[in-house]
């Protein structure tokens, strides 16, 4: 990114809303790399560990019921999991990096770093559904399912790791709804902000 300052797009995103894919119109935009799933192989890679065995605990909430904790540390799996990508994240913003993170707490984890920007994508359902339906080919009744799983999911992991409520507008600088807008134009207005924000 041919830019001295350092930027760093955190994108919250509902299951459905075309989060991830505003994510990488932006990181192609800017000439940035777009940190997600991608994290986990990078950590599974570095550190030897088992890449399928991280992807199932990737941003998933804790499981209480099998989980024991020995003078304050966890032996959760998702636990480990979930402190791994943020220890990642932290260091990459430390480093100078300039990068965008979907999910994974990037707006709670990285606020107070310079040049941090975090937005959240929602929208509405009827049009979340049309987008996991035709994405998946599944039909309209299983898309709306695996909505409401995968948006539970992440409020209760993001909830559980973050004093911020996940989703909730007062933590974020923007909050834009895809149906109304569609998905190139919120990537637009996200640039006209971003590039406000450079400009200051």
């Amino acid at each position: 990114m041919e830019h001295e300052k350092q930027v760093i797009i955190t994108i919250g995103r509902e299951y459905g809303s075309g989060g991830h894919l505003i994510a990488d119109m932006l990181g192609e935009k800017y000439g940035l790399p777009v940190y997600d799933s991608t994290i986990i192989e990078t950590i599974a890679e570095e550190k030897g560990l088992n890449l399928e065995e991280l992807k199932k605990f990737d941003e998933k909430p804790r499981n209480r019921l099998f989980t024991r904790s020995v003078d304050g540390y966890s032996n959760s799996p998702e636990d480990v999991t979930a402190y791994m990508e943020f220890d990642f994240l932290r260091e990459k913003a430390k480093s100078g990096e300039s990068f965008i993170v979907v999910g994974r707490c990037g707006s709670s984890i990285l606020k107070g770093y310079k040049g941090v920007m975090s937005f959240f994508i929602t929208g509405d359902m009827p049009e979340k559904i049309q987008r996991v339906a035709t994405e998946f080919h599944v039909s309209n009744e299983d898309a709306e399912v695996m909505i409401q799983k995968n948006n539970k999911s992440r409020k209760l992991y993001h909830n559980f790791y973050c004093k911020e409520k996940w989703g909730d507008s007062r933590y974020y600088e923007l909050t834009i709804n895809t149906s109304k807008i569609g998905y190139e134009k919120a990537a637009e207005v996200l640039d006209c902000y971003i590039q406000k924000r450079l400009s200051e």
